[in-house]
């Protein structure tokens, strides 16, 4: 280990204090709706980056560059950039309306008196199949408030129960930007992330399920209700979620989605052949500022490490938490950390996957374990914020379609990351690691 300097750390300093301190400013002084998503986040790392540069004048400034060259250039950093683009090509091509398929479907053949707990599983099923929890709120929001308004049902507990599903995919999903950060960020296989996650997440869904139909299945004069759905629109989620669960290689996965996704697209006329490419382009420019911080914190983590800034980080770590145990929690409240700041889950881990690489290597915690600890820990707390993506989008559709709810009264019944975040510390400090 070289010598740890801590002044290192200031540019990811310079970043939560610019990034947070604005955002705060926007929302809640300003009262600019969604303030946090009006910061352009690559322009914050790009001055955290510049900053990273200015530092250690002792090192020239072509070496600098030479070291941030090496830091994007990494194997796991070009397959992650590849597979983000993949991804955003293969949801633009499906579009909205074979999730809705997804939804509707599974909301048609099940009691109205199970709604919400209908709600939450399709949630979990859906943000599994399309690996984002923002895009399965903005699709299930709109029918949750309708269910909710017209059978009675609580609408912060309806809209809480969609964002705890939506983030149950968020930390399983194949083609989630958080399981390709935390898998591709630790060297290690998605499926084994996948088998290292799921033993954690599915007792936490269980028990989330078992809590909303206690609080629901018992409510009075609930109506059925009926919606308009193709079943062939849902393939291509079912091929994708299958492929990834057997362990099929990720590019592969995504290449047997779009294409069957395509096919289908045409054949039932919900896309013209003249726009198929333009929205596989569409789906890839969605992915552009996601792939851009991947760059940036890449090439400033070189920096940053180089200078000793991680060899002070982890030297403080290992003064706190001892031990593997210890470890693992530590790896766990510096994502958390992360995500707090950033509101991002994504740029969350991207940042701490460096620091959580060594970690690992000192406290003798496998890549599986790591990368499940950063991607579930991350989710936990971007389930809760308030000034999360995920919860103003849950708002914002509230507000459009005229119901008034704020985030205070869902953060109550978001059972879900706080089931989840309990089974993760069970999984650390109970539960033994399998082999």
């Amino acid at each position: 280990m070289k010598n740890g300097k801590a002044i290192a750390l200031l540019p990811i300093g310079v970043f939560l204090v610019l990034y947070l301190g604005l955002g705060i400013l926007f929302e809640y002084v300003l009262k600019i709706p969604m303030g946090f998503y009006s910061i352009p986040i690559v322009v914050v790392f790009l001055i955290a980056l510049l900053v990273a540069c200015v530092q250690n004048p002792k090192l020239k400034l072509d070496d600098k560059f030479t070291l941030m060259g090496k830091g994007i250039g990494d194997r796991n950093i070009t397959i992650m950039i590849l597979i983000f683009l993949v991804a955003g090509m293969f949801v633009g091509v499906v579009g909205r309306s074979s999730a809705q398929s997804v939804a509707y479907f599974l909301l048609t053949i099940i009691p109205a008196r199970y709604a919400v707990a209908v709600l939450f599983v399709v949630s979990c099923f859906v943000s599994v199949a399309m690996g984002t929890s923002v895009g399965t709120i903005t699709l299930i929001t709109p029918i949750a408030l309708a269910v909710g308004a017209a059978s009675g049902f609580s609408l912060p507990l309806c809209i809480a129960s969609v964002m705890g599903g939506a983030m149950f995919g968020d930390n399983l999903s194949f083609i989630s930007d958080t399981t390709i950060a935390a898998c591709n960020g630790q060297g290690c296989k998605m499926q084994d992330k996948f088998k290292e996650n799921f033993h954690i997440a599915l007792p936490a869904a269980l028990v989330t399920l078992i809590i909303i139909l206690l609080l629901t299945v018992n409510a009075q004069g609930i109506k059925d209700a009926s919606y308009e759905y193709d079943l062939v629109q849902i393939i291509p989620y079912i091929l994708v979620l299958v492929g990834g669960i057997i362990g099929i290689n990720v590019f592969v996965v995504l290449i047997i989605g779009i294409v069957s996704g395509a096919i289908i697209m045409l054949a039932t006329g919900q896309t013209a052949a003249t726009d198929l490419l333009a929205n596989m382009g569409s789906g890839a420019t969605g992915m552009f500022e996601t792939t851009m911080v991947a760059i940036l914190v890449s090439a400033i983590c070189a920096l940053i490490r180089e200078y000793g800034g991680f060899d002070a980080l982890l030297a403080f770590i290992k003064r706190v938490f001892k031990g593997k145990k210890g470890g693992q929690l530590g790896m766990g409240l510096l994502v958390g950390a992360m995500d707090i700041a950033t509101a991002n889950n994504t740029v969350a881990i991207v940042m701490a996957n460096p620091i959580a690489k060594e970690m690992s290597e000192d406290y003798g915690i496998s890549p599986r374990k790591t990368a499940s600890i950063l991607d579930t820990f991350s989710c936990v707390f971007q389930g809760i914020i308030p000034y999360g993506a995920q919860m103003l989008v849950a708002l914002s559709a509230a507000n459009e379609l005229g119901y008034s709810v704020s985030a205070f009264q869902v953060i109550p019944k978001l059972f879900y990351p706080f089931v989840l975040l309990i089974s993760s510390l069970a999984f650390i400090f109970v539960i033994p690691e399998k082999n």
